[in-house]
């Protein structure tokens, strides 16, 4: 059993924070890798990139949100019990290197991606500008620490509750427009925001990398579940990945190969509920 020690609900109790004891992971584990959990016998295996890892304490830190009866049973984990299996460090990490200045841009729970990421790039030496956004203030996540991590932090929500009101986007249109010298671009978010930055970023010869989220299964490359169109080739998230060219991905067969599951989803977690309040 790996065991968790600590527990926290964000994002108006829909998000929630696990810290987990696995010291081989802990100690090995680099920026942008992830893990697979399963919460018990009968569960699913659910890939989740690692938000911290303190080898000191032997512990990782997932954050995700409850979309579905697997990440219910997560959420259902109290501290003290476990999961049944933690699998990782898997996927390549991120390659950090100081290229002078870079524009990280996060929403909803990629901002808990991209954190170990921002910091891993302020580490080597690069001025970093911070973009993140949430639908309201409530949903916003680890804000103090991306300010930490950074060195110009822009918060965005959609309703205008919190700072920009409007889309991510809209920020960085700003900071490219201000800043000719911006060398690299690091977006982890929902697929549309993630397509319509790279998009952007293209627009100014802005290098750009994000970090997808297919659906995946082993997490090997064995069963090519995770299997996504970059640059008119496929790779497989799991193996050749998580992270992409944002100028060559196929964003919309990302977005509909996401959608396959959605109403098992639904039914799964509805019929859940139902059991657990009964």
């Amino acid at each position: 059993m790996f065991k968790i020690v600590r527990r926290e609900e964000m994002a108006e109790g829909t998000v929630i924070l696990n810290e987990i004891e696995a010291p081989l992971i802990a100690r090995k584990a680099e920026p942008g890798q992830f893990v697979i959990l399963k919460a018990n016998e009968n569960g699913e295996r659910i890939p989740l990139t690692m938000a911290e890892t303190d080898p000191e304490k032997g512990t990782v830190t997932v954050i995700y949100m409850i979309v579905g009866k697997s990440t219910a049973l997560f959420r259902d984990l109290k501290v003290g019990e476990g999961y049944q299996d933690v699998i990782g460090p898997l996927g390549k990490p991120t390659h950090l290197e100081n290229v002078g200045k870079v524009v990280c841009v996060g929403g909803g729970t990629g901002v808990a991606v991209l954190h170990p990421i921002t910091r891993g790039l302020k580490d080597v030496g690069n001025n970093v500008t911070c973009i993140i956004g949430a639908r309201n203030k409530g949903l916003l996540i680890l804000e103090d620490q991306m300010k930490a991590a950074s060195h110009d932090l822009r918060v965005c929500t959609d309703d205008g509750s919190y700072g920009h009101h409007g889309f991510v986007t809209e920020v960085l249109k700003e900071v490219l427009e201000n800043d000719k010298d911006i060398k690299l671009a690091v977006a982890i978010g929902p697929v549309p925001m993630m397509k319509f930055v790279s998009k952007m970023t293209k627009e100014y010869n802005v290098k750009t990398i994000v970090s997808l989220n297919p659906i995946m299964v082993d997490g090997t490359g064995m069963c090519g579940g995770c299997r996504v169109s970059v640059g008119g080739q496929t790779q497989f998230a799991c193996v050749d990945g998580p992270e992409f060219d944002g100028h060559k991905v196929d964003y919309d067969e990302l977005m509909n190969r996401l959608q396959a599951y959605c109403e098992d989803e639904k039914k799964c977690y509805d019929e859940y509920c139902t059991l657990e309040n009964a």
